[in-house]
């Protein structure tokens, strides 16, 4: 079912650390091998913990070549165990995103692909800073599950054809090593460490093709456009040279995705988007990044089958019946499904009310993130446990006027202290101006 790292030895002088750490802060390109040599010693701890910091910051300030970021992410994918799926006939393309606010397009994505024909792989790691993952959301179901043996994982894809699981510790380990130092050193935007880092994970569980959504702005690590835009052509361009079919989309990540922020709210506007109901610019990028899954899958050949196959699969009640099974088989209860008032609701619920007249200049999605966070629906401590009922709604988007008390949001809570705390976050991510601007396009670039 699935195969473990089989090289054989070739005669290879080990560099010593020090070579290999200078040699790449003075712009050198490393060798497959000394690659290799690398993520072995990373993996069996002969590299010294503060070698292996500097290695990843002199990478951070040098880069590395496309070739270098290709022999990386095979090796790190290398390092554990590859699914091979090759017993289901079908097409198997998953999705990636860099992570948003109020981001809950996987939760359509993947049963919108699975009544399209297309079989979904979807392991999901540790998102950035305050960002709700998409495993914590699926959680507010009773009784869901997220984690599951590669094996289950496997079987599951074959019977029902797709799965949103947690990765297993046993794919990629060298990445997850990478990710804590990258996370200590304040690496984490190095191009080719995410490059690598992203597509070694989603290739070793088994997917023949990835559609990538790279998020910029003020709630994505990634400020930058242009490093958005890098960042896409290096993930396609090494998809492309690993022979994965591969494409991505830059977006909009200056302020949230949808109408709500938290877990249970996120779920409900999911169930709404898969009776192809819900907010346009949820809808829009549900639509656009289908249709690149359909396309990549050869499920449709054109743009217009592509999205006449999306829109009806989102109209005709397939997807949500599809996001049905896949609950069901993760061991959640679809009634929740069937009737989204059954999840909790908050105690109290409270608008944030504009300071004066005008227009939505800017949102800072990032302090609305830590705010719905500090309300409950994240981790502080490891051991905390998610509040669910807690959250954000009918949050006004760029470009909206609104008038002196007119609430910019509605806030979900039930502990008066918390709700103090996160306050302070949301009336500061909000800029009014007395002239309307122009709302930021939701997709800003397609990279293939």
């Amino acid at each position: 079912m699935s195969s473990k790292r089989n090289i054989p030895a070739r005669r290879f002088i080990k560099p010593s650390f020090n070579f290999l750490i200078e040699k790449k802060r003075d712009g050198g390109e490393f060798t497959q091998e000394e690659i290799r040599y690398i993520i072995d010693s990373t993996l069996d701890g002969e590299m010294p913990q503060h070698q292996l910091a500097a290695l990843a910051m002199a990478i951070y300030f040098s880069g590395m070549s496309a070739q270098e970021t290709a022999d990386l992410t095979e090796e790190m994918m290398l390092s554990g165990e590859v699914i091979d799926l090759s017993h289901i006939a079908k097409p198997k393309i998953d999705k990636y995103s860099t992570g948003g606010v109020g981001d809950k397009t996987s939760l359509v994505l993947v049963p919108l692909a699975m009544a399209s024909g297309v079989v979904v792989p979807m392991m999901c790691g540790v998102e950035h800073d305050y960002i709700i993952n998409t495993l914590e959301k699926l959680a507010a179901i009773p009784g869901f599950k997220g984690h599951q043996t590669n094996e289950h994982f496997s079987s599951q894809l074959a019977r029902i054809g797709g799965a949103i699981v947690a990765q297993t510790e046993d794919l990629a380990p060298a990445d997850a090593k990478f990710y804590e130092l990258r996370k200590e050193t304040g690496t984490i935007p190095s191009l080719p460490l995410i490059t690598g880092s992203v597509l070694s994970k989603k290739l070793a569980e088994g997917s023949e093709g990835l559609v990538i959504d790279v998020k910029w702005g003020n709630g994505s690590f990634i400020k930058d456009l242009e490093q958005a835009k890098q960042l896409a052509r290096s993930m396609t361009r090494v998809g492309r040279s690993m022979k994965r079919r591969c494409v991505a989309l830059v977006t909009d990540m200056n302020q949230p995705l949808g109408d709500t922020v938290g877990t249970a709210l996120e779920v409900k506007e999911a169930i709404q988007l898969l009776k192809g109901e819900g907010p346009e610019d949820m809808k829009e990028l549900v639509l656009k990044l289908g249709m690149e899954i359909v396309r990549l899958a050869g499920v449709a050949g054109s743009t217009l089958s592509a999205k006449q196959t999306v829109q009806r699969h989102l109209t005709d009640g397939s997807a949500l019946e599809k996001f049905k099974d896949l609950v069901k088989a993760q061991g959640g209860d679809t009634a929740f499904i069937d009737h989204p008032e059954k999840f909790p609701a908050a105690r109290h619920i409270r608008k944030l009310p504009a300071p004066k007249r005008g227009y939505v200049h800017t949102i800072n999605a990032a302090m609305i993130a830590r705010g719905v966070h500090l309300l409950g629906a994240g981790k502080e401590n490891p051991g905390d446990k998610i509040d669910h009922s807690v959250g954000v709604s009918e949050i006004k988007k760029v470009g909206t006027q609104v008038k002196q008390g007119e609430p910019l949001m509605m806030i979900h809570y039930n502990d008066e202290a918390k709700l103090e705390q996160a306050l302070e976050y949301f009336k500061n991510a909000y800029r009014l101006a007395p002239k309307r601007p122009t709302p930021p396009p939701l997709i800003v670039e397609r990279v293939a």
